[in-house]
């Protein structure tokens, strides 16, 4: 490809994220759809010309305009359109769904891992997920002022195991989310979802914050954007154990591979079981500089800029 002469940084880059979420209200639930919104305003902020994209307009006559395509990977695939720009691919879930001929139809690929184990056959490089910390931050809410133990989530068709095992503790778990009342009684669901722009608070505010993957994403080190999100507010967090989670955030998250572990986690006293203030307002400081969109975005840049100069 010739190499464009507005390369230099004369032009910004128009760019399309596209996600796997529906359009209209119904994408609105879609955690997808709010990662590529973050993602969006960290491009704008760094001068490019970025929207998202639902998936029915992935393949629209529209993409041929656009510098750059950048699929977010997660339940469907997207068949990159020949065009004049470049197509990114970036696997932020569901890693088990991406074969080797998808991959190979884009120009690169990134994944939400460290550690997946086909990221050499795929030519996948890793770049993790990340949390907006213009939202998600200590000042969001009071400390210890909202939920004492909150998990935000939908059930993705399973009683979700860090909810199972703390009830099982005996735990009063505030559980907001869709398809719950086939697992609890009514007085234990909060709601059906915690609006975006709540969300941060009610992270910040929550004694406890619980967090679980999919077996397969933390086999495979795919890390819970609820785990960049619920740290960058300062929270006491417990999550199921996954593959680079220490990497990533030391020891400050707790984490359990037996119910009995949850519980002696949920029962103990918190001062000594969780760090302290300062301990988490250290973490959440370092998420904002190493784990924001912000930083994401200038690593996509960066290549989309290699790959249109070759």
């Amino acid at each position: 490809m010739k190499r464009p002469a507005w390369l230099g940084g004369s032009r910004p880059l128009q760019w399309s994220v596209v996600v796997a979420a529906p359009g209209g209200a119904a994408g609105e639930q879609w955690g997808d759809t709010w990662f590529a919104r973050d993602l969006v305003a960290a491009l704008r902020r760094r001068g490019q010309l970025a929207k998202v994209v639902s998936r029915g307009g992935a393949n629209s006559p529209a993409r041929d305009d656009d510098d750059v395509v950048l699929v977010l990977r997660g339940l469907r695939a997207v068949s990159p359109r020949p065009g004049k720009g470049i197509w990114l691919l970036w696997v932020i879930s569901h890693p088990e769904l991406v074969e080797a001929d998808e991959a190979a139809r884009f120009d690169a690929v990134f994944a939400a891992s460290e550690h997946w184990s086909r990221s050499a056959e795929l030519g996948a490089r890793p770049l993790l997920q990340a949390t907006n910390p213009e939202r998600f931050s200590p000042t969001a809410a009071e400390a210890d002022s909202g939920e004492d133990i909150l998990f935000v989530g939908s059930t993705r068709g399973e009683f979700r195991p860090v909810v199972r095992d703390a009830l099982a503790c005996g735990a009063e778990v505030a559980v907001y989310g869709v398809g719950w009342e086939q697992y609890l009684e009514p007085g234990q669901i909060r709601g059906e979802f915690v609006a975006n722009d709540g969300l941060p608070a009610a992270y910040a505010s929550a004694g406890v914050v619980l967090n679980d993957h999919w077996s397969d994403m933390a086999a495979e080190g795919f890390l819970s954007n609820r785990l960049f999100d619920a740290a960058a507010t300062g929270a006491r967090i417990v999550s199921d154990e996954a593959v680079g989670l220490r990497d990533v955030f030391g020891t400050d998250i707790r984490t359990y591979g037996h119910q009995s572990e949850l519980c002696d986690l949920l029962s103990g006293d918190r001062g000594d079981i969780f760090p302290g203030r300062a301990a988490r307002l250290a973490l959440a400081a370092r998420i904002a500089v190493e784990h924001s969109f912000d930083q994401r975005a200038g690593e996509l840049i960066a290549e989309a800029q290699r790959l249109l100069a070759r």
